[in-house]
């Protein structure tokens, strides 16, 4: 386990804005404690202050995983999410929402047509909310 480097961090942190906005200091510095992240293997962990210190003494290679896996960085250094980042981003989202047809509209559809769902995030309404009809 070893602290992310300026680029990873800043590569990481630019992903996980696109989903909270400044709301990314209150992922850091929780009511219930300081939480870090932490890279091992490629993946990056979100870690408690308490297990960090637990972890410690556990050599790098005979550890498994600590935390919760937020993401990874691919062969390219490009940050992917994981599912499990879910729980914790959640409670610091603006609103997502999705927008699609009614029921009725799509079944009166022609068969060839193609219904799309499109969703978006509540900072796209606000960005697009003077060309929204």
């Amino acid at each position: 386990m070893c602290p992310l480097t300026e680029e990873e961090t800043r590569v990481m942190f630019e992903k996980i804005t696109k989903y909270i906005w400044e709301n990314l200091q209150l992922l850091v510095d929780r009511p219930i404690g300081t939480y870090y992240f932490r890279l091992h293997n490629d993946r990056v962990c979100y870690v408690s202050e308490k297990m960090l210190k637990l972890a410690a003494n556990i050599s790098g290679d005979k550890l498994v995983s600590l935390g919760t896996c937020f993401g990874k960085f691919t062969k390219t250094h490009k940050f992917r999410l994981h599912i499990m980042a879910l729980d914790h981003l959640a409670p610091y989202v603006k609103g997502f929402g999705v927008a699609v047809k009614s029921t009725q509209d799509c079944r009166k559809v022609d068969p060839m047509a193609i219904v799309v769902i499109h969703q978006a995030g509540f900072g796209e309404y606000i960005r697009h909310e003077e060309t929204l009809t």
